[in-house]
């Protein structure tokens, strides 16, 4: 995709993080937005920031793991703009803890927006790019699904996430071989951004009442929740440093998008250990410190 003036951008999760960085962006490029997300105050502060830089924005409400919220935002979409041309399925949220000990409401929540969300994004709107493709001898599309670098790896008290991050990878190949069986006019390409200051690491903020958990954080639930914080807010690499990269993808139509190339090396290494069945190697070999920190924590109960 090249041209961006005057083409429209719909950004799930741009309340905060990834999503408002691609929305800044894509105001400065001159696009018309739409923007959703569950933090509706947040949302508006976003909304009324890129209104008065002279951007067009629709913002609306919509909890992704409900598809007739995210139908409702392509219904408003097309009202107010007629066409879209460039769509982030990008909302996520995090849960850890060892995998045994996720409950129900857990997988619930993480599957259903990390998931789910992409799922429906997918399946709702690119039926309208290509309807809009139809249309539009000169349309250009692209879609971005956020995925991580944990959709290409397995990091232990992760697994929850893990599982919704492989999928969204996995959901992301397919669409992009299946936009080029059909010969379509869009693009795709899965963003696996590693460590990165956004609020992914507190979003238990915006858990719904009906997936709240009765009991307390395990040991394991909150030594992840500590090892998450730290290394989110570490991070050297800015939402808007991701937000250029991807950009920079998608004018470039470039499907795998990382954020910290150098973590490349672990994948590498988990790939030659599927080839080679190998038993999954060790993920704290040059750093058994953490592992030894892990384990007691896990013993603080």
């Amino acid at each position: 995709m090249e041209r961006f003036k005057d083409k429209v951008a719909v950004i799930t999760g741009a309340a905060s993080g990834f999503g408002r960085e691609f929305a800044r962006i894509a105001a400065q490029l001159e696009m018309k937005l739409v923007l959703a997300d569950v933090q509706m105050e947040a949302l508006d502060q976003v909304r009324a920031e890129l209104e008065g830089q002279g951007a067009q924005v629709l913002a609306m409400r919509c909890d992704v793991r409900h598809g007739e919220q995210v139908q409702a935002l392509a219904d408003a979409c097309m009202q107010r703009f007629g066409a879209v041309h460039l769509v982030f399925n990008n909302a996520g949220v995090g849960a850890g803890g060892l995998v045994w000990e996720n409950t129900q409401a857990d997988w619930e929540w993480v599957l259903g927006v990390n998931l789910w969300g992409v799922i429906h994004g997918v399946r709702i709107f690119t039926p309208l790019m290509l309807e809009c493709a139809s249309r539009d001898s000169s349309y250009q599309g692209h879609i971005v699904n956020t995925a991580s670098m944990a959709g290409l790896l397995n990091p232990p008290t992760m697994g929850i996430y893990n599982v919704s991050k492989h999928a969204v990878v996995s959901l992301s190949e397919s669409l992009y071989q299946d936009l080029k069986l059909v010969d379509a006019p869009i693009d795709a390409s899965v963003l696996c951004p590693y460590f990165v200051p956004t609020g992914i690491s507190q979003s238990d903020r915006n858990r719904p009442d009906e997936l709240q958990n009765a009991q307390q954080l395990t040991a394991s639930q909150r030594a992840a929740q500590a090892m998450l914080d730290k290394a989110v807010v570490s991070g050297k690499l800015t939402a808007e440093d991701v937000a250029q990269k991807t950009f920079a993808a998608i004018r470039n139509r470039q499907f795998y998008i990382y954020s910290h190339p150098e973590a490349m090396g672990h994948v590498q290494k988990r790939m030659e250990d599927i080839l080679a069945q190998r038993n999954p190697g060790d993920p704290y070999e040059t750093v058994p410190h953490v592992r030894d920190s892990l384990r007691e924590k896990f013993r603080s109960t």
